[in-house]
């Protein structure tokens, strides 16, 4: 049998990944789908930015490019985050990734390593906590409670900080709740951060996507507090639906993204010429289409919420309640019928943290999740403040540190 290497057994595959592929084959095979899985707009590329990428078609501008990015886009970012955010970032402390999601994977590459530990809150985007464990480093779970909107409280995360803390990940608006973190509670962390000399990565991936008048400037919060100790990831494709032609970046002190650069060179090199090229036109043109984008959200987020309260059979805590459900018919289906939920919290991604009283056919009493990854549910078993996480089959996928 082959022998893969260790890192892959720490790793599972992007359930979102999973859920785009699925939907793709019944599509091709003419079922009509519905998909609730990756944050993909609706709306078609703003023409103005087609139009960029056609111009740098017919002027060839289709070869290599520096890896982390063309000076133009590179500045064209940092004065986008200097006329929304009123913070500087030089063109050497920027670099264009193939999405957010390198961005991400740069700068935790970058900066943590075998035992350390990386705070993030829980439900979470999947590839967040993956990305750690490919570091060698260990994801710390700070759970965020639905009675509170799922909240990114300060005293949660800093609660779980301990002297193997290297870093702090912020996902606001977070992926998968929409929840936020509020500037104060923002600020009470940096402060931390900055005596204690841990990092502060924040995913603002869907930061052109809120939709209240609520103050949610991130980045000069962290400017103000701990610059040198900020990384901030964003992307393209949210706000100007540019899901497919793969731009993000990062922004943060100069020696951390040219070590984001480095590892780049040896990766991917640069991101598309021609992509770029589009970004730019993104950045620096009209914004009326990012804010045509967000009004029709918003719009459909109303319609939503309002036919969602007048639905009598959803009155009550709809969420948990159905949640709750197919939980218990999903673990039916592997032979545990006398499952009683005690109580329950929408944890990890795509799945439910379930705290059961398990009476056959096993003598666990347990965090139980039900993960349904590759068919299999999982489970928890209790070693203390850590669980392993077991698939049906046994095999050890790997140590999720819950705070």
């Amino acid at each position: 049998m082959t022998k893969l290497a260790d890192r892959t057994r720490r790793i599972a595959g992007s359930p979102t990944m999973k859920v785009t592929a699925t939907v793709d084959r019944l599509r091709r095979e003419g079922v009509e789908v519905i998909d609730f899985g990756a944050g993909e707009p609706d709306f078609p590329t703003p023409d103005a930015i087609k139009a960029a990428a056609h111009a740098a078609l017919d002027q060839n501008f289709t070869r290599y490019t520096p890896s982390s990015g063309i000076a133009d886009l590179r500045r064209a970012i940092g004065d986008r985050y200097r006329a929304d955010y009123g913070v500087d970032y030089t063109e050497s402390e920027v670099i264009v990734t193939a999405g957010g999601k390198q961005a991400l994977d740069n700068a935790t590459l970058a900066l943590f390593g075998p035992g350390d530990e990386v705070i993030t809150h829980a439900p979470y985007w999947p590839t967040l906590t993956e990305q750690i464990k490919l570091a060698d480093a260990a994801p710390v779970l700070v759970r965020t409670h639905a009675e509170e909107g799922f909240a990114i409280r300060a005293n949660a995360i800093l609660n779980a900080v301990t002297p193997k803390t290297r870093g702090i990940l912020v996902n606001s608006p977070c992926n998968p709740t929409g929840a936020l973190i509020s500037e104060a509670d923002l600020a009470a962390i940096a402060d931390v951060a900055l005596r204690q000399d841990i990092w502060i990565i924040v995913d603002l991936c869907y930061e052109k996507l809120i939709y209240d008048p609520v103050p949610h400037n991130l980045p000069r919060v962290l400017a103000d507090r701990c610059r040198d100790l900020t990384v901030l990831c964003g992307s393209a494709s949210k706000a100007y639906a540019m899901t497919g032609w793969r731009c993000g970046w990062a922004v943060g002190p100069a020696n951390v993204i040219a070590a984001a650069g480095a590892i780049q060179s040896h990766t991917t090199s640069n991101v598309t010429s021609i992509t770029q090229k589009a970004a730019v036109a993104a950045l620096t043109g009209s914004q009326a289409p990012v804010r045509a984008m967000l009004d029709e959200y918003r719009t459909r987020r109303d319609q939503l919420h309002a036919w969602l309260t007048a639905e009598p059979h959803m009155a009550g805590s709809p969420r948990d309640r159905l949640l709750a459900d197919g939980v218990r018919d999903r673990w039916r289906e592997y032979g545990l019928e006398q499952v009683e939920i005690v109580e329950h919290q929408v944890l990890l991604p795509y799945g439910i943290d379930v705290r059961v009283d398990m009476t056959a056919p096993t003598p666990w009493r347990a965090a139980m999740t039900e993960a349904a990854v590759e068919g299999d549910p999982f489970s928890a078993r209790d070693t203390g403040p850590a669980f392993h996480a077991y698939s049906a089959s046994g095999d050890v996928t790997a140590p999720v540190v819950y705070a």
